[in-house]
């Protein structure tokens, strides 16, 4: 499957077949093809939580109001970010790129990050979306069905798997194969409204 073809065939799947398991070797990849996702000056804020154990997912289940998708999925995940990521280590992002461009980007993550409180947790959201739309792509791609979630008690879902303070909750993701095709697209809105040119236009008052 090429890329416009995962693109147009992924869907947002409610209901996974319960008996399936990923083998090893395709969770790999998967894994392996997520971690590509880009984020901020490369801090990769995403922190996977893969939740195996059952009482877990069950509890995670229930505070996500018992949307059925949790339990019947094969592989889990809470996808969380860092909001401080850009304080923990970043010379390790970029171990590998010349000696000069280490030097301009270290030099200048701290002051784009004080200068602006908000930037962690934006930041952090939007590396973690990126990482989420690419773990689905790639799921997709490798032939397995996701389903995003932002329906669940966040609360909760930090207590259960133990998130720290500086981290945030950006959705639920459980990915399977799915046990019916799905429904028609259900509409899109006008490609005027989606689609502007240079700027939005002026207002008639």
């Amino acid at each position: 499957m090429d890329v416009l073809e995962t693109i147009y065939a992924r869907r947002s799947i409610k209901l996974f077949d319960p008996t399936h398991s990923m083998p090893k070797e395709i969770y790999e990849k998967l894994i392996e093809a997520t971690r590509q996702a880009p984020s901020s000056y490369n801090l990769q804020h995403t922190r996977l939580v893969h939740v195996k154990e059952q009482k877990i997912k069950e509890a995670i289940s229930k505070a996500a109001y018992n949307q059925p998708q949790i339990l019947s999925s094969c592989v889990f995940f809470v996808i969380t970010a860092d909001t401080k990521a850009w304080t923990k280590n970043p010379e390790r992002c970029w171990q590998n790129a010349p000696q000069e461009v280490q030097d301009y980007i270290l030099k200048s993550i701290p002051p784009f990050h004080k200068a602006r409180p908000y930037i962690e947790r934006d930041e952090a959201i939007r590396s973690g979306a990126l990482t989420a739309m690419t773990l689905m792509l790639a799921a997709k791609g490798l032939g397995y069905d996701s389903c995003p979630m932002i329906g669940f008690e966040e609360p909760k879902v930090r207590e259960l798997i133990r998130l720290p303070d500086d981290h945030v909750v950006v959705m639920l993701l459980p990915i399977g194969k799915g046990v019916k095709p799905p429904l028609p697209k259900p509409g899109f809105i006008p490609m005027e409204e989606f689609l502007y040119t240079d700027s939005f236009p002026v207002k008639q008052r």
